[in-house]
């Protein structure tokens, strides 16, 4: 049978006879929690047998046992290759390594494609679990009618099996397809109480790092096709430009080079020609295009500088700005607070710097049809903005989703992927494009450069009455959006500074929008990542200015329970914050919660004798609730410990002529192996309903513990990263 011809359900069953016969499980996107569906397939793989009931399949089994789940959380290193599949195999009653993990393809109906946000484990953590455990329920019920037996005696035995307990009987789960088939799923299946978890909570190894330490996993990078040819783009570096002319006859004499042809990448409203070599081999792209003459007009941004823009922030940080939060009455609390305090924190333009740089290999069709196989953080993304950048519809576009060598919010775009696609349709046929470092290391797009301006006031006590953040920075939004509303605070470029659990009287949060021609693009943990240490930072220069303890400072403002204040507890316990240190050492404490979740940090650092700073030990604190891995949270929040270091005491992005400074490692350089401190880290977990994200949280609070406690160590206040922390 044709595999994209629908017919009816029973049509279907008797036509396939139930002959390899599967049955495919989920949850459509529009439906509410539980209204699962259900259909046979015949063929797997294959075709997506789903489509043509419009389906949202994450979960076959097959006759011979073999069990496939469908993830739509792509896995870019932080876990969820394990961690959404342990979901669905905790409530299944399976062991983690029988089930097949095969990343979704964009399929119709099934939701949130994507994984960004620490929001995999926070978006479906219920919703998996019931895809499993509908599975289990119906495969119970097949096995009690089977064996004329009532429900309750047949238990599911954790090895795919069903067990009639009075007599030991078993069924496989393939044995049980059949029937299974034949059943309605159940809306509200019965979870599993979390006493009885066997997967979900335990440290359990991960299962993509044998897959990757062996050279078995792939990665976009190792994608090949039949008749692939290969692409190297040349792109100005200075960004805005606009190609005026190109001479490929030098470029046509290197041995494998095929053509040369236009490129164009589409980056929200940013439209950038290149010019694409096309070879038979990549070294040979690459050679012809150092060959290439290319005639660009900047249009004025060769003038563009850091230096300058840098100057335009504070400038426009003398602004008011539009006001995101009010409460009480901060202007009157400000004017008779007999303490007053300002400050400006200053954050840079960093880079992604993803191990593996962009990729993609995209083959465009007859029918303006396209397949994408590339490296993504989701493969609604690649669906969607495809389908707006090459005008054509989301059902013409199929992706093809590998291990990604890391995201950090760079693989949300997909202007690398519709790059590719601009140019298999020019050459007609497959096409694979492959980024230099440098090429990533230049183009962006980047975090950010976000600016703090702080004020408060404080009582003749100490006590805090007046609290004032505003944000003074591009909008990530604005690269996205032609249509972008200046008249109103962005939200995202605000985030977390008004949910603080701080008890303060009097607060005004503003925005002031910064134009800039750089497209921006979230990096982890979005604008927590340098909100959070302008806050704190600055809620250590009030505790100074009242005398206080800057960690009874804060349990000061925070009278009430919360999550907060648990985190801060929890803290001064584990790095025994009243515990003297030795001299010349220094300690300093940081939280940060935002829409991703709660964390905070302890960290000690120790002056050394030629001027400069070492990172003794960090204590990590993150409030989760629910955890799925405790082995792979302590992993991630490793993880973001070593970025938040390298963005605060490494190096940035800085432009000069219009250009990026930085082109390599050598000078956009990471954290070494033998510059990591120690990390301690702890995981507030109390179950129930509450679900925190996992992946960003870790990052925000890292930079101003560091800098609070290189205050306590030297009296040096630093309010601009990057710094050198060989010469504080």
């Amino acid at each position: 049978m044709s595999a994209t011809q629908p017919m009816p359900r029973r049509e279907f069953l008797r036509s396939t006879g139930l002959a390899g016969i599967a049955f495919i499980l989920g949850f459509p996107a529009t439906a509410e929690p539980g209204a699962a569906q259900l259909t046979n397939l015949s063929g797997l793989p294959g075709p997506d047998p789903s489509e043509p009931f419009g389906l949202t399949p994450y979960l076959s089994i097959e006759r011979s046992g073999k069990i496939t789940f469908f993830n739509p959380k792509p896995e870019m290193g932080q876990g969820t290759y394990q961690s959404v599949t342990a979901l669905v195999a905790e409530e299944l009653e399976v062991p983690l390594d029988m089930i097949h993990v095969v990343t979704s393809s964009g399929q119709k109906g099934i939701a949130s494609q994507s994984a960004g946000g620490s929001s995999s484990i926070r978006g479906g953590y219920n919703n998996l679990r019931k895809v499993g455990a509908a599975a289990r329920e119906m495969l119970r019920t097949t096995a009690a009618r089977q064996w004329g037996v009532p429900l309750t005696e047949c238990t599911a035995a954790g090895n795919a099996t069903i067990i009639h307990q009075p007599t030991g009987k078993s069924l496989g789960y393939g044995q049980l397809v059949e029937g299974a088939a034949m059943l309605e799923v159940p809306a509200n299946p019965t979870l599993k109480d979390p006493k009885d978890f066997k997967i979900l909570g335990k440290s359990v190894l991960r299962l993509d790092v044998p897959l990757k330490t062996s050279g078995k996993a792939i990665f976009g990078i190792d994608m090949t096709l039949p008749d692939m040819v290969y692409a190297s783009v040349e792109r100005c570096p200075v960004l805005g430009s606009k190609l005026i002319s190109h001479d490929p006859s030098a470029t046509l004499q290197v041995p494998g080079v095929l053509r040369v042809v236009k490129a164009l990448r589409v980056q929200g409203k940013h439209r950038d020609e290149g010019v694409a070599v096309i070879a038979t081999n990549y070294w040979a792209a690459l050679k012809g295009r150092k060959a290439l003459k290319v005639q660009w007009d900047h249009q004025g941004y060769d003038q563009f500088n850091t230096a300058d823009y840098e100057q335009h922030l504070r400038e426009l940080a003398k602004t008011e700005g539009l006001i995101a939060h009010s409460s009480g009455d901060f202007d009157k609390a400000m004017e008779e607070a007999p303490h007053k305090l300002e400050a400006l924190y200053e954050t840079p333009v960093v880079s992604h710097s993803t191990m593996e740089p962009m990729n993609c290999l995209a083959h465009w069709k007859e029918g303006d049809k396209v397949d994408i196989y590339t490296s993504s953080q989701g493969a609604s993304l690649i669906k969607r903005e495809l389908s707006q950048s090459l005008g054509i519809p989301e059902d013409n576009i199929t992706p093809h989703i590998s291990f990604l060598g890391g995201g950090f919010g760079r693989r949300l775009a997909s202007d690398f992927a519709s790059e590719a696609a601009f140019i298999s349709r020019e050459v007609g046929r497959p096409v694979k494009v492959i980024w230099t470092r440098e090429d990533d290391t230049r183009l962006g797009p980047f975090r950010p450069m976000t600016f703090s301006a702080l004020r408060a006031g404080l009582s003749a006590d100490g006590k805090p009455m007046a609290f004032q953040h505003k944000v003074i920075s591009p909008s990530i939004n604005a690269t996205k959006n032609d249509k972008y509303d200046k008249t109103k605070p962005d939200r995202s470029m605000v985030e977390g500074i008004s949910d603080q659990q701080y008890e303060i009287p009097n607060m005004k949060n503003a925005y002031v929008f910064a134009d800039i021609h750089i497209p921006m693009q979230p990096w982890r943990s979005v604008t927590s990542s340098t909100l959070a240490y302008a806050h704190e930072c600055f809620i250590d220069e009030m505790a100074v200015a009242a005398g206080k303890d800057p960690m009874a400072f804060r349990l000061d403002m925070l009278t009430k329970e919360s999550d907060t204040k648990r985190v801060l507890l929890k803290l001064k316990e584990v790095s025994g914050w009243d515990k003297p240190l030795p001299k010349g050492w220094g300690r300093g404490v940081a939280q940060y919660e935002f829409f991703a979740g709660l964390a905070g940090n302890v960290v000690e650092v120790s002056a050394t004798a030629t001027g400069g700073i070492k990172i003794e030990k960090v204590y990590s604190v993150i409030d989760l609730g629910t955890v799925v891995n405790p082995g792979m949270v302590e992993a991630q929040v490793e993880g973001a410990v070593v970025m938040a270091i390298t963005a605060a005491a490494k190096d940035s992005i800085r432009f000069e002529k219009g250009q990026s400074v930085a082109s390599n490692f050598h000078n956009n350089r990471m954290l070494r192996i033998n510059e990591m401190p120690p990390v301690e880290v702890h995981i507030l977990a109390e179950g129930g309903e509450k679900i925190k994200g996992v992946g960003e949280p870790g990052l925000p609070p890292v930079a101003p513990a560091l800098c609070n406690a290189i205050f306590a160590a030297t009296g040096k206040r630093i309010r601009r990263l990057p710094f050198d922390i060989n010469k504080i």
